[in-house]
């Protein structure tokens, strides 16, 4: 990890140390008048109906920090610093302002949670947007990577017959998948009936990021076909007569698809694991398609052949 690259995870994690720090200083300091167990999950109308002893509140908010520190420690780019600093300013005031409301309550079944606390919070997570936003100027920009030049080719006799398939994986997405896990947890804590949000977590997050944490990106005679490594399906196949031209590029996830996983924008899709070596399909619709992989340039140059020798058939 190279100077800039460092900067750039720490000051993903600032503010999350911030937010940890001020939290845990809130709790020593009022623990002997807050009440066992805490309101910490409240109605519509901001009655207390879920509760959590003191002990355990404590241990569980300080998990879901750190996990977010993780997380955004592990997916750090610059062009989104300021949102790691908005969700750490976000959290860390909900869980102040859920220590503030308990606090001398006798009886933590009649603390009442206003909504004006989301409006507080939000607007902390603005002031921190913008102090992540400001910060993002510390960290260099990195230089723009050009397109290897088109016309790769891998010869091939005219009888021989050739595949190539690498699996790929991504740390980030499978920590985002723990971190479902890890965010499914605290709600079974914190949430007296969580069952659908649990679904929802599961399927939404746990499930694709499980799917995406490991791919095997294949081209042989069908064309190019991209799936999960654990399973066949689903998978995403582009047939050898779709193939206009393969390429190898390096891609910046967040700055040219906005993040990880299966990523679609104007014209382009893409599964994207990581930053780096990118196989890019131009299709003869007008499309494109990237998948970040190893190897790329020999991916590339065989589909090209194949599609080439395709088209001559």
């Amino acid at each position: 990890m190279n100077h800039a690259t460092y900067r750039l995870h720490a000051l993903a994690a600032i503010p999350f140390d911030l937010a940890l720090a001020t939290h845990l200083v809130v709790f020593a300091l009022w623990y002997d008048r807050l009440p066992d167990p805490l309101a910490t999950h409240f109605g519509g109308g901001g009655g207390a109906d879920g509760f959590t002893g003191r002990v355990t509140y404590c241990i569980v908010s300080t998990a879901l920090l750190l996990g977010l520190r993780e997380g955004w420690w592990r997916l750090a780019r610059r062009p989104a610093l300021w949102g790691a600093w908005a969700t750490a300013g976000f959290t860390g005031a909900l869980l102040v302002l859920l220590v503030r409301d308990n606090l001398d309550a006798v009886d933590a079944g009649r603390v009442n949670s206003p909504l004006a606390n989301l409006t507080v919070a939000a607007g902390v997570a603005g002031v921190f947007a913008l102090v992540g936003w400001a910060v993002t100027r510390l960290v260099p920009k990195g230089d723009a990577t050009a397109p290897v030049p088109s016309g790769l080719r891998l010869p091939l006799g005219a009888s021989e017959v050739a595949g190539w398939t690498r699996a790929t994986g991504s740390w980030p997405l499978a920590g985002l998948a723990v971190l479902a896990l890890a965010a499914t947890l605290v709600v079974l804590v914190l949430v007296p009936s969580p069952w659908g949000l649990l679904a929802f977590v599961s399927v939404a997050v746990f499930v694709p990021g499980l799917a995406l944490a490991r791919i095997r990106v294949s081209v042989d005679r069908r064309g190019l076909t991209v799936r999960p490594a654990i399973v066949s399906w689903p998978r995403l196949r582009i047939p050898l007569d779709e193939v206009a031209d393969a390429d190898v590029r390096d891609v910046d996830a967040v700055a040219d698809y906005g993040g990880w996983g299966y990523r679609v924008r104007a014209h382009r899709t893409g599964v994207v694991l990581r930053s780096g070596e990118a196989l890019v399909v131009r299709q003869t619709g007008g499309r494109e398609f990237a998948v970040t992989v190893p190897d790329a340039r020999t991916a590339a140059a065989l589909l090209n052949t194949l599609a080439e020798r395709h088209g001559k058939v």
